[in-house]
């Protein structure tokens, strides 16, 4: 199988890396500065081949542009994981920071759809047809019960909705299209207090992943394939 990962350099991203190369499976790993990505570097001298690292900003449209002619080449892509994710800037009601809200949408909700969009053709040509969007509880409406929060909140949630509207666009091609909640992780993000390794995170999303059928399309899991409301 062979997947593409955004936001592969460290956290959840070098974690499904790391994972599927010692499956066996192919991978090109997306990361904005590719020289300061030493561990994925390391990854790719022990894989032969099998790991290829690209520049990606997915918030920049020509950077997504390069990246998906880089990984088609006129060859199948199985699997896109969207993974790349930024937090934003805290903020009450009246003292938010509409930049960083702005730059939060664009790389939480633009970005996959940005690059969804693009690997499309390459994604058609694949056998498996998944596209994954590494979302977060935190943007379940339902779930909301404290608040704060707001631009990761609000990306989160809007792409969802866009992961939706995907799925209905495209599941008569056969792709089937969800969003993953990883788990309250020990990443840059999560902080060292979250009670969940990465490498137990991902190894629960990869067994939904693997495991994911027609009717699971559109729809949004946990990381123990729990289904979480919207």
């Amino acid at each position: 199988m062979r997947y593409a990962i955004t936001g592969a350099s460290r956290g959840l991203g070098l974690e499904f890396v790391r994972q599927l190369l010692n499956r066996g499976d192919s991978i090109d790993a997306g990361v904005r500065s590719p020289s300061e990505a030493k561990q994925l570097q390391s990854l790719a001298h022990e894989a032969g081949g099998r790991l290829r690292i690209h520049a990606l900003d997915i918030s920049d449209a020509r950077s997504v542009d390069a990246f998906a002619a880089a990984v088609g080449e006129g060859q199948p892509l199985d699997v896109l994981i969207n993974n790349a994710g930024v937090y934003g800037k805290e903020g009450t009601l009246t003292a938010l920071d509409y930049e960083s809200l702005a730059d939060t949408f664009s790389v939480n909700t633009l970005g996959p759809l940005r690059l969804s969009a693009a690997l499309l053709p390459a994604l058609r040509r694949g056998s498996a047809r998944r596209i994954i969007h590494i979302t977060s509880k935190m943007g379940s409406i339902g779930d909301n019960g404290e608040g704060g929060s707001y631009a990761y909140r609000i990306s989160k949630a809007a792409m969802n909705m866009a992961m939706r509207n995907m799925h209905l666009e495209l599941h008569r091609e056969g792709f089937v299209t969800v969003s993953l909640h990883p788990g309250w992780v020990q990443t840059d993000m999560g902080g060292p207090q979250a009670p969940l390794r990465p490498e137990d995170s991902v190894r629960g999303m990869l067994n939904v992943i693997d495991r994911l059928r027609a009717q699971d399309g559109g729809r949004f899991f946990s990381y123990e394939g729990q289904e979480i409301s919207w």
